[in-house]
C-alpha cells in the first residue's frame, strides 16, 4: 500500500529542516515531497517540468505552504490551486511567521484551509501540527465550504 503524499513548500532551509524533523519525529505516515518555491510547487501539482512524468490523479493529501517565498508567494500558489479542478479539493495549510498571520487569516475565505505559525518553539509547533492533522482526519469539508 502506498503512503499518502504531503507537499511541503518552504524556501527557508532552517524552517524546512525543522518542519521535516517534526514530521519524522511524529511518525507522519506520508511520503514527503519538498518544493523550495512556489513555481516548484506548481510544477509538482500540475505535473510540469521535472514532474512531467507524475500522474495528475495522484495529488498530495495535504500541502504545507509557506506564505512568503521567492518567485511566487504562497497566496499565488493557493490561487492557482483553487482555480484548477485537479487541485481544488487538496487541503492547504499555510505556514506563517507571527507578522504574517493576519494575512493568512484574511485568506481563509479565499480557499486556505488553515494556518500555523512558523515554529518559535519546537514543542509548540509539534502540537499545532498534530491538531491540523487531526482536523483533516475528521473533516469532510471542501476547502471553500463553511
Amino acid at each position: 500500500m502506498n503512503r499518502p503524499t504531503m507537499l511541503v513548500v518552504e524556501d527557508n532551509p532552517d524552517h524546512l529542516e525543522l518542519t521535516l524533523t517534526t514530521l519524522e519525529l511524529n511518525g507522519a505516515p506520508h511520503h514527503i515531497v519538498v518544493a523550495r518555491d512556489g513555481q516548484q510547487a506548481l510544477d509538482y501539482l500540475f505535473c510540469q517540468g521535472l514532474h512531467s512524468e507524475r500522474h495528475h490523479d495522484e495529488q498530495p493529501e495535504l500541502v504545507l505552504l509557506d506564505l512568503n517565498m521567492p518567485k511566487m508567494s504562497g497566496m499565488q500558489v493557493l490561487q492557482h490551486m483553487r482555480n484548477d479542478p485537479r487541485t481544488f479539493f487538496v487541503p492547504v495549510v499555510m505556514l506563517t511567521s507571527a507578522s504574517e498571520q493576519s494575512d493568512a487569516v484574511r485568506e481563509l475565505t479565499g480557499g486556505l484551509n488553515s494556518y500555523i505559525g512558523k515554529p518559535l518553539d519546537y514543542h509548540e509547533f509539534e502540537n499545532r501540527l498534530e491538531e491540523v492533522r487531526e482536523y483533516w482526519r475528521t473533516s469532510n469539508f471542501s476547502p471553500l465550504m463553511s
